[in-house]
């Protein structure tokens, strides 16, 4: 039994060695459901292409689902291969609770809950977790393993420059409320309010629906464009900055010691 398991585990797990043999082919036809499933979701929201092919949509949602719940207990089963989740009991919770493990169970949570579930509101809100299937083609793509590795790796840095972008908003829409609260009252109604236009101009959008009128409110709305350029490249220096460590760390040479003289050989 162990012996099969560790196959399973070989065969699902692409981080566990190159992928070859049945796991390529089964990375493939996994990547592949998991796209149509997207395709399928988008098509499904089109009037005619529902009513033509509603059947098909149906049984290929049926058909993913059930492959998709096969694959979520092979998973489980075979968690405990990896040393995180090495105990029978506490690993395979811990595997459950991971990261990886919610989005599957997100994946295929929403046609279950569909069968028992008489609010068709909340039926067609749970639908759109469907979409989290797009999640799961992460786990077989280096780069999005890369970035999430980057992410990681730079989130003190970006969760304080993401804090200070937030700051800069609370203050510049409250100056501008109380510098355009007179003049435009329906508009400026409020400083929460005011943070919409704040958002539009410091990201540089500018929708339009809300702008100032004053000389004061113009001079600060171009302020706070300018401003906005600079702060939303913060978190962009972060990731590149990121982005080199990571190539730099790859693509630094592994050194190893010589057994007779002790010298380090780099491979």
């Amino acid at each position: 039994m162990q012996s099969i398991r560790r196959n399973f585990y070989r065969i699902l797990e692409t981080s566990s060695g190159k992928r070859r043999g049945i796991s390529l082919v089964f990375n493939i036809v996994l990547i592949t459901i998991i796209t149509l499933n997207a395709i399928a979701i988008v098509l499904h929201t089109v009037p005619e292409y529902d009513r033509r092919f509603k059947r098909l949509f149906a049984d290929f949602e049926l058909f993913s689902v059930i492959f998709f719940t096969i694959e979520y207990g092979l998973r489980v089963w075979i968690c405990v291969e990896n040393e995180k989740y090495r105990h029978w009991f506490w690993g395979r919770l811990r595997y459950m609770l991971s990261m990886g493990a919610i989005i599957d169970i997100l994946a295929i949570f929403p046609f279950y809950f569909t069968l028992f579930a008489t609010d068709l509101a909340i039926v067609r809100i749970l639908r759109l977790f469907r979409i989290f299937r797009l999640f799961r083609i992460s786990r077989y793509s280096h780069a999005f393993r890369m970035i999430q590795r980057v992410v990681s790796d730079k989130k003190e840095e970006l969760v304080l420059s993401m804090a200070f972008v937030v700051f800069m908003l609370i203050i510049v829409s409250s100056v501008m409320y109380y510098v355009e609260h007179t003049a435009q009252p329906d508009k400026f109604s409020s400083i929460p309010a005011t943070m919409w236009w704040g958002v539009s101009a410091m990201t540089t959008v500018g929708y339009g629906d809300i702008h100032p009128i004053t000389p004061l409110g113009k001079l600060l709305g171009g302020l706070a464009a300018i401003m906005g350029i600079g702060l939303f490249a913060l978190p962009t220096g972060i990731l590149v900055s990121g982005f080199t460590e990571q190539i730099r760390t790859q693509k630094a040479p592994v050194l190893r010691h010589c057994p007779h003289c002790g010298a380090e050989i780099s491979n």
